[in-house]
C-alpha cells in the first residue's frame, strides 16, 4: 500500500514480513515435526513428554526464527533446541519416565512381523546403551547426521563423537551376536 509520498506503508511491510516468517515456520513444522517427535521420544521415553518437548522446541524456534540464517541447518538447529529444552525439564522438575518397552513408536506399517521383531530387538539393545553412546548413535542412524553435525549438536569434540559411535556399534554388535556367551572363552 503506497502513501501519498509514493512510499510503502510501514504496516504493509510489517505484515509482509510476518506472513513470510509464518510461512517459513509452518514449512519447518510440517517438514520436521515427525523427526523431532521421534528424537524427543528417544530422549524421554514418554509420548506426552515428547510432545511437550516438541511444542516447546517449536515455540522457542518461532521466537528465534530470525536467527536461523541457513534453512539447510534447520534440523540440527531444532534438535539442539530440543536437547536444551529436555535439559531444562530436569532443571525444573524430575518426571517419572515410562519404560520404552511399554510404548513403541511405529516406524513403518509395511514391515513384516520378522522385521518388526528385529527392529524391536535392536531398539531394546539401543535403549540399554548408556546415554553417552545411545544419543550419538540415534542422531547418526535415525537422522543421518554426520560426525561433525553430531559434535555440534551435542557440543562435543568430533573425535569424542566418533569414539562414542564406534563403541556404541561395537556394544550393539556384541549384544546381538549369537555367540555372545562363548565370546572370549575360546581365545583364552
Amino acid at each position: 500500500m503506497l502513501n501519498w509520498f509514493g512510499k510503502k506503508n510501514a504496516s504493509s511491510t510489517v505484515s509482509t514480513d510476518m506472513i513470510s516468517k509464518q510461512r517459513r515456520y509452518e514449512t519447518l513444522v510440517r517438514a520436521l515435526h515427525g523427526d523431532l517427535y521421534r528424537y524427543a521420544y528417544w530422549l524421554s521415553h514418554d509420548a506426552s513428554v515428547a510432545e511437550d518437548l516438541v511444542q516447546e522446541t517449536f515455540l522457542r524456534a518461532w521466537k528465534a526464527l530470525d536467527s536461523l540464517k541457513d534453512d539447510k541447518a534447520a534440523k540440527a538447529w531444532l534438535i539442539t533446541i530440543l536437547r536444551r529444552e529436555n535439559a531444562r525439564r530436569f532443571e525444573r522438575k524430575q518426571f517419572d519416565l515410562t519404560d520404552i518397552e511399554q510404548c513403541q513408536v511405529a516406524d513403518n506399517d509395511s514391515l513384516s512381523h520378522e522385521q518388526m521383531a528385529d527392529h524391536q530387538v535392536l531398539r531394546r539393545q539401543m535403549a540399554m546403551l548408556s546415554p553417552e553412546y545411545r544419543e550419538p548413535l540415534i542422531l547418526q542412524v535415525m537422522y543421518g547426521f554426520s560426525g561433525d553435525e553430531i559434535a555440534e549438536i551435542l557440543e562435543l569434540n568430533r573425535n569424542t563423537v566418533m569414539t562414542r559411535l564406534f563403541r556404541a556399534r561395537n556394544q550393539l554388535r556384541d549384544a546381538l551376536s549369537p555367540n555372545q556367551t562363548s565370546r572370549g572363552h575360546s581365545n583364552g
